[in-house]
Formats: C-alpha cells, structure tokens, sequence
C-alpha cells in the first residue's frame, strides 16, 4: 500500500475543528559588465491562486473517497500516509516539516507529507510526484502544525475561507523523481520539488553513503506526519502535526515480514512490528507518504509504503533509503542554472567580441540561448548558487582583481575583493564544509589552497588555509560530487597533464582527501577543462573539454566512489568550433 491519502479524508476529520571579503557593495553603474540577458522564470502563482488550490484539494469531491491503494487519475502512484499511535508535536520540534497539497487531471485530491532539504528544495516520496501538474494542480504550506481548517466565513464569491495557521504558502514550478522509479514495487521512491520561492525554515540534513552507522538495527528513530490515526477509519487525518517511534529494523527482519516486496539497499524497514490493533501499535499509515523518518539529526527515510492494514501484525513501516539516494537528491539541491531545468549550462566568451553566452545543456549537446552582453576586460566567470535561491549567479573577476558577486534580484554586480588579482585559480566547488552551505575556494600566489566558507547568503566566514602545494597545478577545477558520496570534489591537473581527484571530506579541517590520479589531459592536446556540474541529468557531475582541434567533448561523471578506478564513462562529442571561445565557466 501506497502511504499517500485522498484529501477527502482528511477533510472529514477536519471540518470544524559575513562576507563582504572587502565589502559588499554595489560597484558604479557603467564600471563593470552586467548580464544583459537572463532567462525568466515562469510567474510565480499569487498567494490567491496558492490559497485557491489548496483550498479545492481539502474540499476533493466524493470521487477521492477512493480505496488506499488507489491511483491518482493519470498518475502511475498514489501517495499514502499515516502515524497511529504516537503523540502531537510542535512545529518548532520539527521545523523542516511540508505539507504537500495536489490534484490529479480528475481534480481529485491528494496529500503528502514532505521535508525541506534547502530553502527552495522539498524532498518526498516519487508516488506524490510522478504523473502530477505541480507547477498548475500543488500547493506547499510549511511553517505550521496544522493542517488548513474552514473559518466558517465566506469570501465575496461565496467560498469558504481556510485557515492556515500561520504556514508560509507556496508553489513548485519544478518536479524530479528518481528516473528509475516502479510504481509496481515502489521501487526508488524519492522526489524532489522545487519552490518558486525560498522559504524560511530550517532545513533536514540529507543522510549520506557515508553514514551507514544511522542505519544500524535498534538506532532510536523518529517519523513525523499528519497521517491516518487508525487503520479502519479513512477519515482519521490528524489535524496537528504528529511524531512517533521508529527504530531502525535490520533488513533480514524486514525481509522476513514482506519476502521479495522488500528490496535490500533501497529501502528500509523502522519501527516496532504492530501489534494488529491501533491501541497497542505505534506506526506509520495513509497521508504520511513522502514525511521523514529522522535518525541521528539527519534524514535517513521517506516514507513510502506498508500493508494494507496499517496495524497489520508485524507489518513495518518500509521507507525509501535516502543515503542510497543522496546523490542524486543533492544533485537537484545543486541544479540552479540559467534555463530553469535540471541540467547543467556553459558559460562562453566568443574571442572576437568578448560576448559572453550562455549555453543551455540538451542532455547531449549544447544549445547556445542567451547572451550575457560584452565581458572585456574580465578574466574568470565561474557559476554557483551562493545564496540558495534557486537562481544561478556568476562570479567573475576584472583584470584589475576586482571580484564581483552577480544574483538575481541586482542590477548592480557586488563587489567582493579589490585583491584577487594573484588567486591563481577561484572555484565554487558546493558545499565543502558539511554544513549545507555552498563555499568558494581560492588557490592564491603562494600556492596554497583557501577555503571561504559560505553563510548561504552571498556572504562567506574567515579563510582558512587548506595546505599547500597546490600552485603545481595550472588548472583546478570543481562543481559538484564525482563519487556519489554527497560531498563536492575537486580535480586539479599538473604541467604534465595528470589530471588528480581530491575527494572531498565535508569536514572544514580538512576538507579533501589524498589525490588520486584519474586522468591525463596533456596540455597540448586539450586547451581547456571546464566543470559546471550535471550536464547530462544523471545526477553525478561531468567535465567539459576542449582538444586542440577546438571539439568539445563531455567525459560523464559514473559516481565511482572506490579507491580504484576510473569517474567518468566514455566521453561524448558536444560539437566543433569551441576555438572561437576564450574563457569558459
């Protein structure tokens, strides 16, 4: 059973009841080059509209009064949830805690639960996704416990009027679900929506391949949700936020109680076996699909699908495993760029006029869309959301070492050093220090390797030097996670073309691990190694290179996290007469 619940029963238990390294200010208007194209998003809905949606959804007509394991029309999955059992909590105990609100083509409704990973950026089961409009048919309210109630007042054209407590409400104009999702076996059951706003709470960790120590049988859990509050009773929807127990159970028990249903390294089972009656059971049920189960600070599950009968005797709660998954949720936490899709552009200066170009990622080829105007006199452009809104932003440096910080929202670029003009190398690599926040490295005229962590807001800590060395190389590069371990790394390659991994830690002390060699690009056969992240939306990063010839070839990322081994996958033409191009970001 899918945990994903029609909206009508929830309805029915309702009713009545610092950096600035040198400042951050603007430069003069005419000083230096701005963007002179960009492309828009699509508008944002009105709070009316959001308010209007969610509104239908909560008052879904007879036709969602569906059995659970029904489908959304037009959908491939059915989103379902539940707690029975457990006790009511508090917002602030739980304060990245979404509700999602949607209809299928029917105008049927249908709630989730979900969870913010990052201010524009909600994770959730792919069965509360997949097949759905969100962009023109879903709703996200988070801030608040409670579920919308009716006022009881009416507004001028006579609909009610709905309370929502508080809750910060917002829209998704963009969708992922894992590509290899099974609507039969709920197989890779995760999504990720994005916001057309930022919002303003504090974001869940993402579990990583690396923590396998929160996934260890009897670890003290937690799943939260405003789900089913018995097994029998279609309208039982908790109107406040709930919370119950949920201990990690070992995949042999969990594939003792579902045999092959249950797929080992996917998915996980937490929480004590029910009991078969709701007053003895403490579990998850129908409207909490796609809500987080917590272990250790960090989100380890989604909640994804259990028996029929919540309460069946022995029947866990399965989640989708999001350490398995983290890869590529945080590579749509990272996929800002200037065309709005999931794929990662190239920035080009065309040599004979210093017009700077945008080129927008077809999976496999590059379409040339925007043109950012004349970028004389700057001698480094380098893309990254620095400060999480979801928008792409550029960072470039002046000739006369002037670094400026460029973000949607400013017709004036933000200075951000007068003396980079010795960095050797400036890469925004992602989060490098673990903390959720992108940072900015620098490689400056002594060779060692800078660290600037970020504050998520353009804005970056204290450096701290990383170690030496590093002025060995004459190209260091990064953008994004090559290893699929949810953590940034960097390539760095020497005067003798051997191209080095430095596998990133997330620790800020020490940041990378010892080089290992993957690679050799030779200088005089390929002019320039470029990073921009995912380019082929497979959720790992790629690098972008040019030979001598001026051909672009794309050498995709394959995630390889051993010791051993090569990152990237056979390479792919992207296209000939790159020579006419003299910097790339």
């Amino acid at each position: 059973m899918r945990l994903a619940i029609p909206v009508a029963a929830v309805v029915a238990a309702l009713i009545g009841s610092g950096i600035a390294l040198s400042g951050s200010q603007s430069a003069e208007a005419g000083e230096v080059p701005r963007l002179s194209d960009t492309a828009q998003k699509p508008p944002k809905p009105s709070q009316a509209e959001l308010r209007k949606r969610i509104a239908g959804v909560m008052k879904a007509d007879e036709k969602s009064k569906r059995t659970l394991v029904s489908q959304p029309d037009g959908a491939k999955s059915a989103p379902s949830g539940r707690i029975i059992g457990g006790t009511e909590t508090t917002i602030s105990a739980a304060p990245w805690m979404a509700q999602l609100h949607f209809s299928d083509s029917t105008g049927a409704g249908y709630f989730c639960g979900g969870v913010v990973i990052a201010p524009t950026k909600v994770a959730t089961a792919a069965h509360c996704v997949k097949g759905i409009k969100w962009y023109q048919d879903g709703g996200v309210v988070v801030g608040t416990d409670k579920l919308p109630t009716q006022t009881g007042e009416t507004d001028p054209d006579g609909n009610p009027v709905w309370d929502f407590h508080g809750g910060q409400i917002v829209g998704a104009y963009r969708q992922w679900n894992h590509p290899s999702y099974n609507a039969v076996s709920l197989d890779n059951d995760v999504a990720v929506l994005t916001l057309d706003r930022a919002v303003s709470v504090k974001p869940l960790p993402l579990a990583q391949p690396t923590d396998g120590a929160l996934y260890q049988a009897g670890l003290d859990g937690k799943v939260y949700g405003w789900g089913r509050t018995s097994s029998t009773e279609p309208n039982s929807a908790s109107q406040t936020l709930k919370v119950a127990d949920a201990d990690t159970v070992s995949d042999t028990s969990c594939a003792g109680a579902y045999g092959a249903d249950f797929i080992k390294g996917h998915m996980l089972c937490a929480g004590a076996p029910p009991t078969g009656e709701d007053a003895t059971s403490e579990t998850t049920c129908n409207g909490d699909s796609g809500g987080p189960l917590v272990v250790g600070g960090k989100l380890v599950g989604l909640v994804s699908w259990g028996d029929i009968d919540c309460s069946a005797v022995g029947k866990y709660g399965v989640y989708a495993k999001v350490s398995t998954y983290s890869a590529p949720i945080q590579s749509r936490v990272d996929d800002a760029n200037w065309n709005n899709d999931h794929t990662s552009d190239l920035l080009a200066r065309r040599t004979s006029d210093s017009t700077l170009f945008g080129w927008t990622s077809k999976v496999t080829s590059f379409a040339r869309t925007l043109n950012h105007g004349n970028f004389s006199g700057v001698n480094l452009a380098i893309q990254g959301d620095l400060n999480r809104d979801d928008w792409e932003d550029l960072v470039y440096r002046t000739s006369n070492g002037y670094t400026y910080w460029m973000y949607s929202g400013t017709e004036d670029p933000k200075l951000l050093s007068t003396g980079w003009a010795k960095n050797k190398q400036i890469l925004i690599p992602g989060d490098v220090t673990g903390d959720e926040l992108p940072d900015l490295l620098t490689v400056n005229s002594t060779g060692y390797l800078v660290l600037y962590p970020g504050k998520g807001n353009g804005g970056f800590s204290a450096p701290v030097q990383v170690g030496g060395g590093w002025g060995q190389y004459g190209v260091v590069r990064g953008h994004g996670d090559f290893t699929s371990d949810g953590k940034p790394d960097v390539l760095a390659r020497a005067s003798d073309g051997s191209t080095y991994l430095y596998k990133g830690t997330g620790k800020a002390a020490t940041p990378f691990e010892a080089r290992r060699l993957v690679g050799k690009f030779t200088l005089s056969s390929f002019t320039a190694l470029v990073t921009v992240g995912d380019v082929n939306s497979d959720g790992h990063a790629d690098l972008l290179v040019r030979d001598s010839a001026g051909k672009l070839w794309l050498y995709p990322g394959n995630g390889n996290s051993a010791a051993t081994g090569g990152i990237f996958g056979a390479r792919k033409d992207f296209g000939t007469g790159w020579q006419a191009y003299n910097l790339f970001g």
